[in-house]
């Protein structure tokens, strides 16, 4: 019998194999000399659990609740832009897996369909990325059609406002490629050199406002009545600040280690942000990773990279599988631990220094 991927790493090994090197290099790369990327896997495995035996497992419940919606575990779907670079059917397919997992998927700006096509293939809840513009009426312009169109959260990415060295991009001479969502815009570009790297999509890239303070941010959430995430937080008094300016939640990330190099990875900083303001996380592989998030403070866990390994595979039942394997090591994970409800998870489970090595000190 021909067996598939059984994990997300595999996943990933057959997707670099089906995508164009350039592409490839694009959603796996990091800024830099790629430190954090691979400093955040190292976080992860450097974190232990502790099994815990004879607790009733009978039945083990990861569902939780994301800004009123109920979702069957704590994995959700970042803002990560054209899918079409894995899948034809791009993010008609992602929202389609999120909706038939239970899941949130929210939508990048920079998606290969527009909000409203995707919208219209959503049968759950979705959510829109948005920037800050220097033009405010351009920013709110994007809000009300993301509202109009049935989204229900707007998530507020922060750390864009200066462009990267992603030097897998530069080798590759690659550029984020246009969005339909910014059809009739102004067609401007970052004002960059040959050595730098953006996310933002083409053609909007130099109207993202660079002076822009928390004052914007308690501007946007006065003028809808959606409920704001905020964005790229990798500091306690951001944490803090997002939430005295009117966020509902915050999303604790490093942008997928492609915007500054050598710095934390984000589950290190996740408690002190957790300390103001509760959290959610990205970076994971594993279902353990995802309970080790839980168990320091987050509330769920995006995947971003994840999503176009599964798509590059096999589409929307390639997602869907993606999605299906870190739920079901997360619960495999919770009844080692002993922990059959999310309301169980707590730091408790989560290990201090190797007994052996203690032990030989």
């Amino acid at each position: 019998m021909t067996q598939g991927p059984i994990n997300v790493f595999e996943y990933e090994a057959l997707a670099r194999e089906r995508l164009p090197k350039h592409e490839y290099d694009f959603v796996a790369g990091g800024a830099g000399d790629e430190i954090t990327l691979g400093r955040t896997r190292t976080a992860f495995d450097s974190i232990t659990l502790r099994p815990s035996m004879l607790v009733d497992i009978s039945q083990v419940d990861a569902s939780t609740t994301v800004l009123g919606h109920a979702i069957p575990f704590p994995i959700m779907l970042d803002p990560a832009g054209w899918h079409g670079r894995s899948h034809p059917d791009a993010e008609r397919a992602t929202v389609r897996a999120a909706g038939a997992e239970g899941t949130v998927m929210t939508l990048s700006s920079g998606s290969t369909l527009t909000m409203e096509q995707v919208a219209g293939a959503a049968a759950g809840p979705i959510w829109w990325q948005q920037y800050l513009f220097e033009d405010r009426g351009r920013t709110l312009e994007m809000v009300n059609r993301a509202r109009e169109a049935g989204y229900s959260a707007i998530v507020l990415t922060l750390d864009i406002t200066v462009s990267a060295k992603r030097e897998r991009d530069v080798h590759n001479g690659y550029a984020a490629p246009m969005s339909p969502n910014y059809a009739g815009w102004p067609k401007l570009e970052w004002l960059v050199d040959d050595l730098t790297s953006s996310d933002a999509p083409a053609g909007v890239g130099s109207m993202i406002s660079r002076s822009a303070t928390w004052s914007e941010v308690e501007w946007l959430a006065g003028q809808t009545a959606l409920p704001l995430v905020v964005k790229g937080i990798m500091a306690g008094e951001d944490g803090k600040a997002s939430a005295e300016c009117g966020a509902k939640a915050v999303v604790v990330s490093n942008h997928g280690a492609r915007q500054l190099d050598t710095t934390f990875a984000s589950i290190e900083v996740l408690p002190e942000v957790v300390e103001q303001v509760a959290g959610r996380i990205g970076g994971a592989r594993r279902g353990a990773d995802v309970l080790m998030a839980v168990a320091r403070g987050a509330g769920a866990v995006l995947i971003g990279r994840p999503m176009f390994w599964g798509l590059a595979v096999d589409g929307l039942a390639g997602l869907r599988r993606v999605i299906r394997i870190l739920a079901d090591e997360l619960r495999m994970a919770m009844g080692m631990c002993g922990r059959p409800t999310l309301e169980t998870v707590d730091a408790s489970l989560l290990g201090g220094g190797s007994p052996l090595i203690s032990g030989l000190a």
